[in-house]
């Protein structure tokens, strides 16, 4: 790769093609390069007819240069909008003005790197894009590093800087809390300035570093869209600004801490990396280019995912009481029901009775287990079952052996009480003593019993989150959490890791370089979870989000579900089994494990193409997996209805010149039991061996007819081409 000056200062054009996007950049030797273009795909010869100055006319009372949209605008000399870059070097070369530009094409047409370079200033910053074409997806990130004989202060770094176009109309966002994440937020574009941030030291459950940005008459299935999504773990910050073009200006990087944006003589700063999209194919189609950029790098061991096993996790069913043998009484009753992963949840470890203490004293407890894990591990194994065990290792307990003999390993500032929360405080894991402390705690037991998979979680946000030089520590406590992953994994290829932070806050592009599951809320509530599970799905697949079948009542709400509408919400994630097995009635076992076998059946064409979403009205949504060939359909009656006769589905993604055969899925236990309010033939002929007979260009248009039912009930078919 070497870069590639222009000859003299003139305009010329760097263009990225993918399957259905194209990025126009104009670029020159002595300056920014520009925003031209970021939308559908152009014919390969579409450019500009001429450099942006020279087709634009210069309003009054303006400066006399004009100042349009770079790949980095910066503050001081000429644009007046939010810039890319805000930094100084102990109070001057406060402005930044990139005066020098290198191209480089890491692979022509698809990926580039551009030097731009600030003699006055004494910076140099690289771009890197490049748009992936299997998922249409732009990924930019940015380094800056400092060539100046003074330390440059940051306290803003966009990683990246993307244009959108007059016509966009709304962004939506996602906000939420603990068991009540991905709350769906839209709000209309205007001049106002649109701004999201998190300084709470993780991705958080409240402010989700994405979203979504639609153009007028977009739909779930049609119409343009635009989505970006930062991929990253720790505090955040996007906004987007209206420009006096009529477009706006989209930035995502991390949020700094004061003090944490130091870099001196001779060092750089790397960002994290911006996904980002457009689709004419609307919210689904959007959804499937960040489905399928995910799925490319998603950490598989041998390169590929394996089917998901059924997973059973304990928390809910013991929570702290993990006397050896109740669990493996309950290990036992899971692996009847079809469970092919058990895995120990918080409880295990020396003095663990309660959340108030024990965090950090990673090994057996000796009451609880006085011969180790090593009994329940072999007897999980007897069973056909992988063993998985849970931790906690950023968290530190005050009570705990860790903390009395090294309270230094606590993030703390001088002269500030060390706030908790849940009883815990944050361990400084960038300290190399303290990563090592945990990797080979962990490790060993790894090794020990031949564990399969670490459910790994953070249940609390960063305070008082200074470092060993007092500093802040919030972006280098990212990085070492991702560095211990990385070390576990190198060291036990085969080990799964699953991302946990009170549930979902820490779901990210990020930490999906070194995680392979998400567990997406603690609450189990069956219909909570459809929400949740629908904002989840706007950007991650379905194959890593865990989706467990809870008791009744859920712990987390006081609702009650059949078991039929919890498992069949659970169905399409990676699903898991999450109360006390041993107190099912033998009809209700029967009917669990019948959605087990069910799920079996099902997970290959569940958890590969796309995911579409729908709301059909009167209380109804729906997804379906698959494409135009063969689709499983799942439906979902949420709430009464309010209509004598129920809406049709209408299913677009379907060949309008088709016929497809139509059989309702259900498990064994429960055929024969009635479903609905009423019925018809052709709802019996559904549930046939046979199925049914319909055209597809019918199914799309008039769409589907459904059910009478019940709220909390859902209803699921099998679409195939004949």
């Amino acid at each position: 790769m070497s870069y590639a000056p222009l000859p003299s200062a003139e305009s010329s054009y760097a263009v990225l093609h993918g399957r259905a996007t194209t990025v126009v950049i104009e670029w020159r030797s002595d300056d920014a390069p520009l925003w031209r273009y970021w939308g559908p795909r152009l014919p390969d010869d579409a450019l500009p007819p001429a450099p942006l100055r020279g087709l634009r006319p210069l309003p009054s009372f303006m400066l006399d240069h004009d100042q349009p949209l770079t790949l980095a605008p910066t503050f001081g000399v000429g644009w007046f909008g939010q810039s890319a870059l805000l930094a100084h070097r102990d109070g001057r070369d406060f402005a930044q003005a990139w005066n020098g530009c290198e191209l480089a094409w890491i692979v022509p047409g698809q990926a580039l790197r551009l030097r731009l370079t600030d003699s006055v200033a004494r910076l140099r910053l690289e771009l890197t894009l490049q748009l992936a074409p299997a998922s249409d997806m732009l990924t930019i990130s940015s380094r800056l590093s400092n060539e100046g004989s003074g330390a440059i202060d940051v306290s803003w770094l966009a990683a990246g800087t993307l244009p959108l176009p007059a016509h966009a109309a709304a962004v939506r966002s996602y906000a939420g809390q603990h068991n009540r994440e991905f709350i769906l937020q839209t709000d209309a574009l205007s001049r106002s300035l649109w701004r999201r941030e998190s300084r709470r030291g993780r991705t958080s459950h409240d402010n989700f570093p994405g979203a979504v940005v639609t153009t007028p008459g977009a739909t779930d299935d049609a119409g343009l869209v635009y989505g970006a999504h930062l991929a990253w773990s720790g505090n955040h910050e996007q906004t987007i600004e209206w420009l006096h073009d009529g477009g706006y200006q989209w930035q995502m990087g991390e949020w700094l801490a004061p003090g944490e944006g130091r870099i001196e003589p001779g060092q750089t700063w790397t960002t994290p990396e911006i996904v980002a999209s457009c689709s004419m194919r609307g919210l689904n189609g959007l959804a499937a280019n960040f489905h399928a950029e995910l799925r490319a790098r998603l950490p598989w061991a041998g390169g590929a995912m394996r089917p998901r096993p059924v997973h059973l996790n304990t928390w809910e069913g013991c929570y702290f009481d993990l006397e050896p043998a109740k669990v493996m009484e309950l290990a036992t009753a899971a692996a009847a029901v079809g469970v092919e992963r058990f895995v120990v949840d918080d409880g295990w470890f020396h003095g663990r009775h309660h959340d108030r203490a024990a965090l950090g004293d990673w090994w057996p407890d000796e009451g609880k287990f006085p011969q180790g894990l090593g009994p329940l591990a072999d007897h999980v194994r007897s069973l056909g079952m992988e063993f998985g065990l849970w931790f906690e290792p950023e968290m530190v307990n005050p009570d705990s052996e860790l903390h009395r003999k090294h309270p230094d390993w606590a993030l703390q500032l001088a002269g500030r009480p060390m706030l908790t929360g849940r009883n815990q405080l944050v361990l400084d894991i960038a300290r190399p003593e303290v990563a090592d402390y945990l990797y080979e705690r962990i490790s060993a037991l790894v090794a020990a019993h031949r564990i399969d998979y670490l459910k790994w979680d953070h249940n609390r946000d960063l305070t008082t989150a200074g470092g060993a030089d007092g500093r802040p520590a919030y972006r280098a406590q990212v990085h070492a959490a991702y560095a211990v992953m990385d070390r576990l994994r190198a060291a036990h290829p085969a080990l799964e890791i699953e991302s946990c932070s009170g549930g979902g806050g820490r779901i990210d592009f990020g930490v999906l370089r070194h995680a392979h599951r998400v567990w997406t809320s603690d609450c189990i509530d069956a219909r909570s979870r459809v929400d949740i599970q629908r904002g989840y799905l706007q950007f991650f697949p379905p194959e890593i989000m865990g989706a467990h079948v809870g008791t009744a009542p859920a712990h987390s709400t006081g609702r009650s579900q059949a078991m039929a509408f919890r498992a069949a919400v659970a169905l399409p994630g990676h699903l898991g089994i999450e109360f006390d097995l041993r107190t099912l009635a033998a009809a209700e076992r029967d009917e669990l494990a019948g959605w087990i076998a069910l799920y079996k059946q099902w997970r290959s064409r569940l958890h590969r193409g796309p995911v579409h979403l729908g709301d059909a009205g009167d209380g109804i949504v729906w997804q379906a997996h698959g494409d135009a060939d063969e689709l499983l359909l799942l439906i979902y009656r949420l709430e009464p209805t309010t209509q004598r006769y129920m809406p049709p589905l209408r299913l677009t993604m379907l060949d309008r010149n088709g016929r497809y055969r139509l059989r309702q899925i259900e498990p064994e236990a429960t055929r024969g039991r009635p479903l609905y309010d009423t019925t018809t033939p052709w709802l019996e002929s559904l549930r046939s061996d046979a199925g049914a007979i319909a055209h597809g260009g019918w199914l799309a248009e008039a769409g589907l007819a459904l059910p009478r039912a019940k709220a909390e009930t859902a209803f699921i078919l099998h679409l195939e081409k004949i």
